[in-house]
């Protein structure tokens, strides 16, 4: 026996080195294409991606200030720095490499045609597994500098390598190996996933760790819902040693593979399923309303925006402008906008579990994890894809293909309408339908499925939306019906199916919202609904309700929590652009559907998360504050965040500022979650607030029969 697990650990380490080797040459070479494929030119209009045919990354300039960093960039920024002498002689790995923006006041100034504004790069390193370097490299010049971020608790976010490194040293220890063989599991049919440890005490600081749980794979693509309970591995990142077994679940079965797969190919012949519905798709006879200038710049009905994969944020959209329909000005609404950080914190304190409290776009990468969609489900047939280019921890580019798509949007609603009683004399009946432009982008963070669309529609509104999906993270249990459950409470969680239970969580999905109102100096005003009583014999109403506006002079002011018996309404506003009658232009923050964290505020996971503290918060702009938990997240403690930041109270108004806001969800597991979720989605809006004059769709067109195409029922059976 022990010997056949020898040879299967051998076998699996061989195949783990292999794949492992395979990562690093994708890596390195994925944005290198076969001969015999036609390379296109992405520079052109989105007429290339309708042939979804590989784009050549390697003949890309960039046209704009924002613009992404190019594979030559990278490149030229690998090179300048192998050079350097804190590199030349030292290990080293890249834990980002991203544009650094020119200050904003030059991207605001800078017109198309103009030289294009420096090129420069930000870089995160770690040199000898120790020290944290944040550098500028010019690229014009080759000059490198490195620039102060003054003390930090954190790390930088996970690299590629990191991740695919702790499953390949797990293999490697013999205590993983034998704990494993001990538990009675096929080594063949492991799956491990490394998360992230959080931050709970000066045990785990002066060194990187990562805990890493295992799931069996035997019987089922779906190994999420197959954990091996109680089994947790302590892993140093940079000795990748195991530190530390821990191993308290042995009693616990691994639950059942059956039901578990979600494939099509597994599950169409189940003689329940339901019937497919017949193909339903958008078609545009005359072409996309959408274009999509020098790769980034998107121009669409009056919307102008640029747009921007990013490894920690995803999709940045940024100079946001729409065009008035009055005045044919084109009008600052947006400088910048993305999710700035994600908390995901489990509810179970026992010891396999309490660590689980992600911030996955500054631990993990939330552009890292975007995986390429798929085309006619994740986007329809009219979209424009967008594809990311990013740096391994050596420096060296790759492409994620299809990160971003871009499509319009037509789901039967309406964008305004009126129909005239008959009583009135008047035969009117006129409605006008609302497409909208969508960006979109997924990202696939381990178990969990986050699909982020920007909606722009053509009356000014943005709305924001964020929807969940994939595989619940379970918990391994002895029980299979609840009625064996003395005290279902200690479950932290809903039995979903035997021995499987759904652990009860949060999401917290914050937003960077760096509102320009027709300019950049802006302020927020609080427009709180008040109920007044009327005066004895004022009226035959006993009461009703006024708006009273508070303009916040510091951030403290804006400091937000949501209150249903309490509502305001939130703007942001440009006090010296007005309206004809005299109302100050602005956007609102519309929330949606939303959920306030309830943990202690001295619970370690809510001080590393305290921008979920409120749900908005109003700050100036500062080109270094744009990441809601911190730059160094990784094991952090909490000095470094929104709240910490916002507490130092300062002067707003009148000025440039960001607004953040803080999209969230308690979700408490149900059966119809397993073995994988449909999807559920909240959303919130930027609305236009006294921006126009009038109703800026108002001179839109209906759609008319003779501008459709002719389309002929199938005959009913």
């Amino acid at each position: 026996m022990e010997a056949r697990n020898l040879l299967r650990f051998l076998f699996l380490s061989l195949i783990s080195v292999a794949a492992f080797v395979l990562v690093l040459t994708f890596l390195q070479l994925s944005y290198q294409l076969p001969r015999t494929v036609e390379l296109l030119d992405c520079a052109t209009n989105s007429a290339w991606r309708a042939s979804r045919n590989p784009c050549n990354h390697a003949l890309d300039t960039p046209h704009h200030p924002l613009d992404p960093l190019t594979i030559r960039e990278f490149e030229k920024v690998r090179s300048i720095l192998s050079s350097h002498e804190l590199f030349e002689s030292s290990s080293y790995a890249l834990h980002s490499v991203d544009l650094e923006e020119p200050e904003k006041t030059l991207v605001l100034k800078w017109k198309k045609g103009e030289t294009l504004l420096p090129r420069k790069a930000s870089v995160v390193a770690r040199v000898d597994s120790k020290s944290v370097y944040v550098l500028t490299v010019d690229l014009g010049t080759g000059n490198l500098t490195v620039r102060e971020t003054g003390e930090h608790s954190g790390y930088p976010m996970l690299t590629v390598e990191d991740v695919t490194g702790t499953t390949l040293a797990l293999f490697a220890s013999a205590d993983f190996n034998r704990t494993i063989v001990q538990r009675g599991i096929d080594l063949a049919d492991l799956a491990c996933l490394p998360i992230s440890t959080g931050w709970y005490g000066k045990s785990e600081e002066n060194r990187r760790l990562i805990k890493v749980q295992c799931y069996s794979m035997d019987g089922t693509a779906n190994f999420y819902m197959r954990p091996i309970e109680g089994l947790t591995f302590l892993l140093d990142l940079d000795t990748k040693q195991v530190v530390e077994i821990s191993d308290t679940g042995r009693n616990i079965p691994i639950p059942k593979a059956a039901d578990t797969d979600y494939r099509y190919s597994v599950l169409q012949e189940d003689p329940h399923a339901m019937k497919p519905l017949n193909p339903i798709s958008i078609e545009q006879p005359k072409g996309p309303s959408f274009t999509v200038e020098d790769k980034y710049l998107v121009k669409w009905a009056n919307w102008e925006f640029h747009l921007k994969p990013d490894a920690r944020a995803g999709v940045i959209v940024s100079l946001a402008k729409f065009r008035d329909p009055d005045t044919g000005e084109l009008r600052d609404v947006m400088y910048k906008g993305f999710s700035s950080e994600l908390f995901v914190p489990y509810m179970d304190p026992t010891d396999a579990w309490y660590f689980k409290t992600y911030l996955d776009a500054g631990e993990y990468g939330f552009g890292l994890q975007a995986m390429p969609l798929d085309p006619l489900n994740d986007c329809p047939r009219n979209a424009y894809y967008m594809d990311g280019v990013f740096a391994a921890a050596d420096g060296t580019p790759y492409v994620r293909p299809n990160m971003i798509c871009v499509f319009e949007s037509y789901a039967g609603d309406i964008g305004w309408r009126h129909s005239e009683s008959p009583i009135t004399g008047m035969e009117i009946r006129e409605v006008r339908p609302k497409v909208t432009l969508m960006v979109r982008m997924v990202a696939s963070v381990g178990n969990y499925d986050y699909i982020v669309d920007w909606d722009f529609q053509t009356d000014g509104l943005i709305r924001v939306k964020v929807g969940l999906s994939g595989m619940l993270m379970v918990k391994g249990t002895t029980y299979d019906n609840i009625n064996q459950i003395p005290n279902q409470e200690n479950l932290h969680g809903t039995l979903l199916s035997e021995n499987v239970i759904g652990v009860i969580h949060d999401h917290y999905i914050s937003f960077y919202l760096d509102m320009d109102i027709d300019g950049s100096e802006n302020s927020f005003v609080n427009v709180n609904i008040k109920r007044q009583q009327t005066s004895p014999g004022e009226s035959p109403r006993k009461s009703y309700l006024e708006a009273i506006r508070n303009v916040a002079k510091t951030e403290k002011d804006a400091q937000i929590k949501l209150k249903l018996y309490d509502p305001s309404e939130f703007h942001v506003i440009n006090p010296s652009k007005k309206t004809r009658v005299g109302n100050p232009a602005g956007y609102k923050i519309v929330p949606g559907a939303t959920a306030a964290s309830l943990l202690d505020l001295e619970d370690p996971p809510q001080i590393r998360a305290a921008f979920t503290n409120n749900q908005i918060w109003v700050t100036p702009y500062n080109q270094s504050e744009q990441w809601a938990a911190g730059m160094f997240v990784y094991q952090s403690h909490g000095e470094d965040t929104l709240a910490t930041r916002s507490d130092r109270d300062r002067a707003i108004e009148n000025k440039d500022i960001v607004l953040w806001y803080t999209l969230g969800f308690h979700h408490i597991p149900c059966q119809e979650d397993f073995p994988i979720m449909p999807t559920v989605s909240s959303s919130f809006q930027l609305k236009p607030v006294n921006f126009f004059e009038r109703n800026p769709i108002l001179r839109s067109p209906p759609n008319l029969e003779k501008d459709l195409p002719v389309c002929k029922p199938v005959a009913s059976v």
